[in-house]
C-alpha cells in the first residue's frame, strides 16, 4: 500500500499522480486528515487491504504533503553506517547510536523550497524515514517491524556552523531550520519492498551523485533501532524516526562541500521514490 497526503487529504496511491481519497471511499471512517489514521493503523490497513474503491483523482508532485504531517516525536540516529562514522571522524557506535530530535516545524513534503540561513553551511544527509503505526514501549527486537506503519524517504539537512557551535554541539537546533526536515513522497507499507532491510538510496546535487549506498549497511537496522529506543522512550502513532545517512556528506569531504542558492537535491530510495528540493538564498 501506498499512502499519500494530498494538500491534508489522505489518498491511497494506484499511480504514479492518481489515488483513491480515503474519507469518500470510507465513507468518512477514514481520514481525510491523514495524522488520524495513524491512531488506528491496524483497523486502517484491514479495510485498505479488502480492497476500497472509488473515483481515481489525478495529483500533482506539488500538492504532496508529510505523509505523516504532525508527529509528535521526531527521532534522527548518527553515525549509523559505518563509512560515514569514518568520514566524520569517530569509531562505529557499539552502542545504540548517537540520537537527537528534528523539531517538528521543520517538517515538510517531499518537493520543497528550502532557504539556506544567512551565514550557514547547509548539507546534504538522505535516509531511510520510519513512519510509526503502534503505541509502542520495551518492543522485543523480532517484533519491531510489527510497530511500523510503513517507510519513506527524508532529508536530515544540517546547518553545521550552528549544529557544532560550542561549548557543546548543537545537533538539533542545527537541524531544524524551516523545511530542514522534507519527508516524503508517500508512505510506503513494508510489505511491498523487495527487501525491507536492504534498500538502495542516495542523492544528487545538480545530478551529480553525491551519496549512494544500501539500508543493509545500517549498523543498527531497523529493527535493532526501535527495540532499543524503546526501552527508554514510548512511540506514538505517527512518529517518525530518521534512520542515519551512508557516507558522501559535503562537510566531510576535501575541500567541504554545501549547498549553494539556486542547486536542485533529488533523493531517492529503491522502491519508494524520490523527493526533489531547490535552495533558496536568504533575504
Amino acid at each position: 500500500m501506498k499512502l499519500a497526503n494530498v494538500n491534508g487529504r489522505a489518498v491511497l496511491v494506484t499511480g504514479a499522480d492518481r489515488g483513491i481519497d480515503v474519507a469518500i471511499a470510507s465513507c468518512g471512517r477514514y481520514g481525510p486528515d491523514p495524522a488520524a489514521i495513524y491512531a488506528d493503523w491496524d483497523g486502517f490497513r484491514a479495510w485498505a487491504a479488502e480492497g476500497p474503491t472509488g473515483p481515481e483523482n489525478v495529483f500533482a508532485r506539488a500538492d504532496l504533503r508529510s505523509p505523516s504531517p504532525s508527529p509528535r516525536q521526531i527521532f534522527a540516529v548518527g553515525l549509523n553506517y559505518d563509512q560515514h562514522a569514518a568520514e566524520a571522524g569517530f569509531e562505529p557506535p557499539n552502542a545504540l547510536p548517537p540520537t537527537f530530535t528534528k523539531f517538528v516545524s521543520a517538517l515538510t513534503g517531499p518537493d520543497a523550497e528550502v532557504v539556506l540561513p544567512a551565514g550557514g553551511e547547509v548539507d546534504w544527509e538522505v535516509e531511510l524515514v520510519v513512519v510509526i503505526g503502534q503505541v509502542a514501549q520495551f518492543v522485543a527486537e523480532d517484533d519491531a517491524w510489527d510497530q511500523v506503519a510503513g517507510v519513506t524517504i527524508g532529508q536530515d539537512l544540517s546547518e553545521r556552523v550552528s549544529q557544532l557551535a560550542g561549548p557543546t554541539p548543537q545537533f538539533s537546533l542545527g537541524k531544524s531550520f524551516a523545511n530542514f526536515a522534507p519527508v516524503g513522497p508517500w508512505l510506503i507499507t513494508p510489505d511491498e519492498l523487495s527487501d525491507r532491510d536492504d534498500l538502495m538510496l542516495g542523492c544528487s546535487v545538480d545530478g551529480e551523485t553525491v551519496q549512494h549506498g544500501r539500508t543493509g549497511d545500517l549498523i543498527y537496522p531497523v529493527s535493532r533501532l526501535i527495540a532499543d529506543l524503546s526501552e527508554i522512550v514510548t512511540f506514538l502513532p505517527g512518529d517518525l524516526i530518521f534512520t542515519g545517512t551512508p557516507s558522501g556528506v559535503g562537510f566531510a569531504r576535501s575541500p567541504q562541500r554545501f549547498l549553494q542558492p539556486g542547486q536542485h537535491l533529488v533523493s531517492w530510495i529503491e522502491g519508494i521514490g524520490e523527493m526533489r528540493q531547490t535552495f533558496l538564498a536568504s533575504t
